[in-house]
């Protein structure tokens, strides 16, 4: 009886195709936002990984995933492509799991894929969370004028401000998910195919209400916030339209131009107002859509570190205390360290 002879492992090329197509798409239903980053991390690494290797992408194989060609690319990401620590680990992220779908499908490789799994995430300090004084959001917000793009400028804000959403739940709005008689609301699909629904303020409302009226053709599927062409926003393009409200907002707040603003910090801004109107950080979690209440304890944090700010305007009371001094030299020398 002859021994049957193990099935040839798939390809390197094979292997990219199926993480895709079989386990991310037809297994675990991601979401196309999660396709698109795991392919992008995935490209910028063949093509990394091929001229570093002097191979085609086609080519290569999972023996060439060595420890060091990683971190090779994970040192590139960050000191020519200027990517952050949070962007590097993101591609790291996405290259781990490739290799573990990897590791199930080429048993013959897993020794080599248990050490290039083996390169650390890097550990980053979060810096404090930045966002807008009430102050600062309204003179943003500003009045809507009588042009088309700036009443669906001022209702883009509006409602990133009403909801605290991400630009890409806002530009996915369509006109099916506002829901404007009745319990007023908008449903917003977010993370991991994530839905929520979030009330509207009735002044967005009567926005909403005035915007669908100037718009009689937008309905059921077609997006809310449309750019010139009928088509949903880019976030280039809603941070291109934030960029000239805060600029006109600067002749009301010129403070505002020392601040760092993005689409993202509407969301912090939200989330911030909302705190400090005494409102529970696990009703703000909900609100924002955070799965774990970890992540908006965040925002508890920033608004700590503004009342120590406060606290440190106030004049200490003039009380000398002892400087302790250390014992002995060991004492001293761990004092230094």
């Amino acid at each position: 009886m002859r021994n049957a002879t193990a099935p040839n492992p798939p390809s390197f090329a094979a292997l990219v195709q199926q993480f895709f197509t079989e386990h991310l798409v037809a297994q675990r239903a991601v979401s196309p936002r999660t396709v698109a980053c795991y392919r992008d991390a995935l490209r910028l690494f063949l093509e990394f990984a091929s001229h570093k290797l002097g191979k085609t992408p086609i080519s290569l194989q999972l023996i060439d995933i060595e420890p060091e060609l990683i971190l090779a690319f994970l040192d590139h990401l960050e000191k020519e492509r200027h990517n952050g620590v949070r962007s590097r680990n993101l591609r790291l992220t996405a290259l781990r799991a490739f290799l573990k779908f990897a590791s199930r499908r080429d048993v013959t490789s897993l020794h080599v894929i248990e050490r290039a799994l083996g390169v650390p995430m890097k550990r980053f300090e979060r810096p404090m969370l930045g966002y807008l004084t009430r102050e600062e959001m309204v003179a943003v917000l500003g009045q809507p004028g009588e042009s088309w793009s700036s009443q669906r400028d001022h209702l883009l804000l509006a409602m990133l401000y009403n909801t605290g959403a991400r630009v890409s739940e806002i530009i996915g709005v369509r006109v099916a998910d506002v829901v404007i008689d009745g319990a007023a609301c908008v449903h917003l699909h977010g993370k991991g195919r994530k839905l929520r629904s979030v009330p509207l303020w009735d002044q967005t409302v009567v926005e909403v209400r005035a915007w669908l009226r100037l718009n009689p053709t937008l309905c059921g599927e077609a997006a809310l916030l449309p750019n010139r062409d009928g088509r949903a926003m880019s976030r280039s393009n809603v941070a291109q339209r934030l960029h000239l409200a805060v600029a006109r907002a600067a002749v009301q707040v010129p403070g505002i131009l020392k601040k760092r603003i993005s689409p993202h910090i509407l969301r912090h801004t939200t989330a911030m107002h909302m705190l400090q109107s005494g409102v529970p950080f696990n009703v703000i979690a909900l609100w924002l859509g955070h799965e774990s209440t970890t992540t908006t304890h965040r925002y508890v944090e920033a608004d700590l570190a503004m009342k120590e700010k406060a606290l440190a305007r106030l004049e200490a009371p003039d009380t000398q205390i002892p400087r302790y001094q250390a014992p002995d030299s060991l004492m001293r020398f761990l004092q230094t360290l």
